[in-house]
């Protein structure tokens, strides 16, 4: 039998509770359960105030949980501060206050029920030293409201039918300023006319990207977005990039993550280079006029960087590069690598890693490497396509000594961490987009596939998958834009940022999961744009800082007492 028809318009839905002020007394709530869980977990790995190493890793499963704890509270607040926002500018509209209840209200729940942070494994209090009677003592009148009457039935049901109504499937974007909003427009316009028509081929043809892609992309000031006026570019800050990131990952990552590679490599030169670097390299990052890339990662190293060997000799005014790096992204058309080495075999650990701005000329696919000293091989992928992923071998490969980022040798992997804010906001921008693109393939598939003589949206496991991937969206939408509000204001936010990368991955795949889902069988035949969104988002908990290691990353932050 066919399930019953939607709710009207008109059911009631927010009357009697006022959510802002049950929104703060549960942010309250879920802070003090943090607290409670941070002192339990510390004193499982520290001795004497002090983290041990061997402690820290024995319980894993308490201190990667702890990270994962602490991010759904940071989701609770940011949900809060939005939905405050939202209300103060009268903008909190039936939709975007759906959103929030059901957001709070399933995530309230998942943290005293169990948190799922991977496929198999469910962080429940217990693992964080919580007992039933500590976790009960937290509870407030406004946590058991918001989880009795937050996630139901009916409020996804309402959800389901505005978003049906919605122009666009957007939903939790509101509350930026008229130049975002004009930057979102811009992009989703260039999104949809140039890029999502075309995704599908280039994933199927494992086809680069066209340049005239890129250079409409360079039109639009996409590269020289954050870079400063005087080098060129607009000189906005990086919730602009991750509006643009967003937008053009909804249409294809590999669109979204050209403007990525450029990103990073000016945030390099800005921030260590000298001023000749800038002079010579930001202008023409900003212009689109070169095209970087990243090559950092060795076989048998991954997220150990401590461990590269790559060589980097000085003789006389060049260096010497002998090694082996591997899943470079985009190296064949590429104009310049930001290249992390080895300038002191002595000095083990980071200690001895220097940053080279190496120079190369671009090739193509019959001569990839067209220059003595450097060759490679494709790695072939089955997602993140369109710029290739390569393992590059350097034999005596030369690069300029006046490339050494900043002058001094050393300094590579400070250099380099110095960038890993803004790479994970990025990386979490570009899974909302994912995200994003899974969830309207499934809402538009399932208002227009007929199973039993109805629309699948009507049948309500169908709706609400859709419903979750909404407010999950819009979760780890408000987690990474006040990553880049904290970045923009000149503050530390590796812990902000590591969390919106975190969630949003895996926001990515559970969208696109479902999304298959919804298409049955349909789902997994190579012609249907899902099938390669799912091959798209698995990579997102990958690369930028796998999930266990963010999450390493993150709990070291959290039980660091000086912090």
């Amino acid at each position: 039998m066919p399930p019953a028809a939607m709710p009207s318009a008109a059911t009631p839905l927010a009357a009697g509770h006022d959510l802002v002020t049950m929104a703060r007394g549960a942010t309250a709530a879920a802070e003090a359960l943090l607290a409670d869980a941070t002192a339990k977990v510390r004193e499982r790995v520290a001795v004497d105030g002090r983290l041990v190493s061997s402690l820290f890793d024995r319980e894993q499963r308490a201190t990667h949980g702890l990270a994962w704890f602490a991010t759904y509270v940071e989701a609770v607040r940011q949900l809060t501060a939005y939905a405050t926002r939202m209300q103060s500018t009268k903008q909190l509209t039936e939709l975007e206050e759906l959103l929030v209840r059901i957001g709070l209200g399933e995530f309230l729940a998942q943290m005293l029920g169990g948190i799922p942070i991977s496929q198999g494994e469910i962080l429940r209090p217990t693992d964080l030293g919580l007992t039933a009677q500590a976790v009960a003592a937290r509870v407030t009148p406004e946590v058991e409201m918001l989880i009795a009457s937050g996630n139901t039935a009916l409020r996804r049901a309402r959800l389901v039918e505005l978003m049906r109504s919605h122009r666009g499937a957007t939903v939790g974007a509101c509350g930026l300023d008229e130049t975002l909003e004009s930057i979102r427009d811009g992009m989703r316009r260039f999104a949809d006319k140039e890029v999502m028509d075309h995704a599908q081929g280039w994933h199927r043809t494992n086809s680069y990207i066209p340049l005239e892609i890129i250079e409409q992309m360079a039109d639009l000031g996409v590269f020289g977005l954050t870079i400063p006026e005087e080098y060129g570019g607009t000189g906005l800050g990086k919730e602009s990039m991750c509006v643009v990131s967003e937008e053009l990952s909804r249409g294809y990552i590999g669109v979204g993550s050209l403007g990525t590679r450029t990103e990073i490599a000016a945030e390099l030169i800005l921030g260590s280079g000298t001023d000749e670097q800038k002079q010579k390299w930001l202008p023409k990052l900003a212009s689109g006029e070169i095209l970087p890339t990243a090559v950092f990662t060795e076989p048998n190293t991954g997220s150990d960087l401590a461990s590269l060997k790559t060589r980097a000799t000085r003789s006389g005014d060049v260096y010497r590069i002998q090694g082996n790096k591997t899943w470079i992204t985009h190296p064949v058309r590429a104009d310049l690598m930001t290249l992390l080495v080895r300038t002191n075999p002595k000095e083990t650990g980071y200690r001895g890693l220097s940053m080279l701005l190496a120079e190369k000329p671009r090739g193509t696919d019959a001569e990839p490497f067209p220059v003595e000293g450097m060759t490679g091989t494709e790695i072939e992928v089955i997602g993140y396509r369109g710029m290739k992923e390569y393992e590059i071998a350097f034999d005596g490969f030369e690069v300029k000594a006046d490339a050494l980022l900043g002058g001094v040798e050393g300094l590579g992997f400070k250099q380099l961490m110095a960038t890993f804010e803004s790479a994970r906001i990025q990386t979490a921008a570009r899974a909302i987009g994912v995200a994003q693109a899974a969830m309207e393939q499934a809402l538009s598939y399932a208002q227009n596939r007929v199973q039993f003589g109805e629309a699948l949206i009507v049948f309500p496991r169908v709706a609400d998958k859709i419903a979750m991937m909404a407010v999950e969206i819009m979760i780890a939408r408000q987690l990474t834009y006040h990553a880049a509000r904290e970045k923009d204001s000149g503050r530390r936010c590796d812990l902000e940022a590591g969390m919106a990368k975190l969630l949003a991955a895996r926001v990515a795949w559970a969208a696109a999961d479902n999304a298959v889902q919804i298409h049955g069988g349909n789902g997994f035949a190579m012609e249907f744009p899902i099938s390669r969104i799912l091959c798209d988002a698995r990579i997102l908990s990958i690369f930028e800082g796998a999930a266990e290691i963010q999450a390493q990353v993150i709990a070291r932050r959290l039980l660091d007492g000086s912090n």
